[in-house]
């Protein structure tokens, strides 16, 4: 789950992290309102969406060239201004699509003398199985595009569960960035202040993206972005609180309430599998047949006939969808569960699609039986890679 950056910056604050003095806005007489409640006189009016390369975007609604989603502001009649331009509009961003997302709040936040920016951030490393660092020099860039550029200017170490985050650690935060002295100290500092924050509300990611060092000689975060892992959620309402639905997806939404695992794309056929593995390799097979998948969805091993209903509701309100297909091993998942889950939601809100269902595993021929019984207009395909080419080949004809 992601949240805001006021949000995040919140949930810093409360571990001691350094941040600027702000305040969240959702009209633009509330973002005066804030304004005069900060030290200024300079500001920052910054769009609150779930997507980086705020600064850079453009609104849909606005003349092109003009500024973008994070604005500095000089007076509080120019919070204002900016706040009347920004809030309600489209932002389109490197990482929205060309779609964009609409900006229903802002954050407006005192503005600070910029000496130097870093970059910081926290993830899980799979790999390792632990809590990982990155950190650079080269902060308020695209760390991709660091990576990319100059790989040596990143460096990254992870924390061992076992001793947790210790001063040696913050050591080499600061020694990365290039920080001595007193510096060196809030590097320090910092370090486990985001280790704690990072644990305590399991985090999956923490990005500081610019980490500043002012003029005044302080180290501060001047951006959050934070994301949680979601199986861990049920420990922390606090942060459940904070989900903002309008970020959301509707179908991911929807999808969330019967425990799919579901993930919205771009393309054109529907997917509904059981496994992450197998729905992985499925979206790969309809690559490489020339069609596109139009979602991600993983029903899991323990899914009701409802669930099932639930799943294909969900894919055939993309209005994106030419083509589903439906590819079930059964093992714990039983195959007449799925069959008789998708032949009542067909039923419920029909098929204006084609349809391939390749099953296999437990209760297989049951499962063929209820579909062939059906007498809907679904075609059967003896294994995944006939399903993938009957789907494909049919989303075409109909296009055609």
């Amino acid at each position: 789950m992601n949240i805001h950056e006021y949000q995040g910056k919140a949930i810093l604050k409360e571990f001691g992290a350094p941040v600027s003095p702000g305040v969240a806005a959702f009209t633009a007489d509330e973002a005066i309102a804030a304004a005069r409640t900060l030290p200024g006189p300079v500001y920052v009016v910054k769009s609150q969406i779930h997507a980086g390369g705020r600064g850079k975007g453009a609104f849909k609604e606005l003349p092109a060239g003009a500024k973008g989603g994070v604005r500095i502001a000089r007076s509080v009649a120019e919070v204002g201004a900016f706040a009347s331009e920004m809030l309600h509009h489209t932002l389109v961003t490197v990482q929205t699509g060309p779609q964009g997302k609409q900006v229903n709040r802002l954050y407006i936040e005192d503005g600070s003398e910029i000496a130097k920016e870093f970059y910081l951030s926290m993830l899980v490393d799979r790999a390792t199985s632990r809590v990982a660092f990155v950190v650079s020099t080269e902060g308020g860039m695209d760390i991709e595009e660091v990576a990319h550029t100059t790989p040596a200017k990143i460096v990254t170490f992870s924390v061992d569960p076992a001793t947790g985050v210790m001063a040696h650690h913050g050591r080499k935060v600061a020694t990365a960035l290039g920080l001595t002295d007193d510096l060196a100290k809030q590097a320090e500092r910092l370090t486990l202040q985001l280790y704690a924050a990072f644990v305590a509300k399991d985090m999956a990611m923490l990005e500081i993206n610019p980490l500043v060092l002012t003029k005044q000689g302080e180290l501060r975060c001047l951006d959050a972005k934070v994301s949680f892992d979601s199986n861990a959620l049920y420990r922390h309402p606090d942060v459940l609180r904070l989900r903002d639905l309008s970020e959301e997806d509707d179908k991911e939404i929807e999808a969330s309430k019967y425990d799919l695992n579901y993930i919205a794309l771009d393309g054109e056929i529907g997917c509904m599998v059981n496994g992450a593995g197998l729905a992985m390799a499925t979206m790969d097979i309809i690559k490489l047949y020339g069609g596109t998948p139009a979602n991600f969805l993983d029903v899991g091993g323990g899914a009701t006939r409802d669930k099932v209903a639930a799943a294909f509701k969900i894919i055939t309100a993309d209005p994106n969808v030419r083509g589903i297909l439906v590819n079930i091993f059964g093992g714990i998942m039983r195959c007449d569960v799925i069959a008789e889950g998708v032949v009542a939601a067909v039923r419920e809100v029909g098929l204006k699609v084609p349809l391939v269902v390749r099953l296999e595993g437990t209760n297989v021929e049951r499962g063929k039986t209820i579909i062939a019984e059906s007498r809907l207009n679904v075609v059967s395909a003896d294994d995944l890679d006939d399903a993938a080419q009957k789907i494909v080949r049919a989303v075409r004809k109909e296009a055609a």
